[in-house]
């Protein structure tokens, strides 16, 4: 049930929606084909465990741990906007 200006089923769509973001961005971390034996952004060789792994790989784990730190501290989407952003 929702309530106030959304329509019944609104927070289920917002909740699919952030769900597949999510898919859509892990799977383009994953290149199709090969993986790398060195990293795109600093030359480091990737360990072959890895690369076996996640196929794939195109990141050693410093840089893809780095991305990662960088694409979780940009925040969520507002796809809504919020309460407050909707009352000024």
């Amino acid at each position: 049930m929702a309530g106030g200006w959304t329509r019944d089923g609104a927070v289920q769509d917002q909740i699919d929606a952030s769900v597949e973001d999510a898919v859509e961005r892990a799977r383009s971390d994953l290149h199709a084909g090969d993986s790398a034996a060195f990293c795109e952004e600093c030359d480091a060789p990737i360990p072959e465990a890895r690369r076996k792994a996640i196929p794939g790989v195109q990141l050693c784990i410093d840089c893809q741990a780095e991305r990662e730190k960088q694409r979780n501290a940009s925040g969520g989407i507002n796809r809504r906007a919020s309460k407050d952003s909707q009352l000024r």
